[in-house]
């Protein structure tokens, strides 16, 4: 059995069950978590690697699959309305392909089934140039990261995860030894088998190109049951960046 994941509960009602995506963390979804809350005992997770949750060298869609179902057997939750984002969208996918009878609804948040090549290498040169360098501040590990990729957004994101590992110096709470070793595994396909035939929604954000129009053949030969919905002026972390619309959009659809 895997050790338990770190989690927070909000509300009371049918089981939602949200997880975040690569180098994210719980904290990203305690604001969406509370408002979703009113309708639904929503439980955030740390996937493994990441957050408050334990470290391990492995790190695979496999293994977190099974954390989550040790999470739901362990607070006697089924029938569950899931949600995943990105890293966590394929967790969330493969979980309800595996598990069909403990999915109700599946809604995955910008990311498709598909084979993503590597793509994150600026990333991670950035973050273990930050964690050799055993910085002082947010700035100076905001300075560091600047030198390998430009986008504010995606640094104030990643930064988010720093926290005192001493009284002098920062760290990174996501394991980043392992997840730069295993980092291949985060763009793997949904196997070619795998279908989820209860009601699932895909969400993409218009500026973001993890969905395509041409995905979409592929994504309904895994989802029959499929409603896929664009969020205008939004990309990759939907959800951050237009929180009223998601929320509104994922309410009426687990509503329903």
């Amino acid at each position: 059995m895997s050790k338990l994941l770190n989690a927070k509960t909000f509300g009371e009602g049918k089981p939602l069950v949200i997880l975040h995506g690569l180098f994210g963390m719980l904290d990203n979804w305690q604001g969406l978590a509370k408002e979703f809350g009113q309708f639904f005992e929503t439980h955030i997770l740390d996937q493994r690697n990441h957050g408050k949750s334990f470290h391990s060298d492995f790190h695979s869609y496999d293994l977190m699959c099974e954390d989550l179902l040790a999470y739901l057997e362990e607070k006697n939750l089924d029938k569950i309305y899931l949600v995943g984002h990105s890293m966590g969208g394929k967790v969330a996918m493969l979980f309800a392909c595996k598990y069909p009878s403990r999915v109700e609804r599946l809604v995955v948040v910008d990311i498709g089934p598909k084979y993503y090549p590597p793509h994150h290498q600026e990333i991670i040169l950035g973050l273990n140039a930050v964690s050799a360098a055993k910085v002082h501040s947010r700035k100076e590990a905001d300075t560091l990261l600047s030198n390998y990729f430009s986008q504010t957004g995606v640094r104030q994101f990643l930064l988010k995860n720093l926290y005192w590992q001493t009284p002098e110096n920062l760290a990174f709470k996501f394991n980043l030894p392992v997840l730069s070793k295993e980092i291949s595994k985060i763009g793997e396909a949904l196997y070619e088998t795998a279908i989820f035939s209860k009601p699932t929604l895909f969400i993409s954000g218009e500026h973001s190109n993890y969905i395509t129009k041409e995905d979409e053949a592929l994504i309904e030969s895994h989802f029959p049951d499929l409603e896929i919905v664009e969020i205008k002026n939004a990309g990759h972390w939907v959800h951050a960046e237009s929180p009223v619309e998601f929320f509104e959009l994922v309410s009426r659809y687990l509503i329903y």
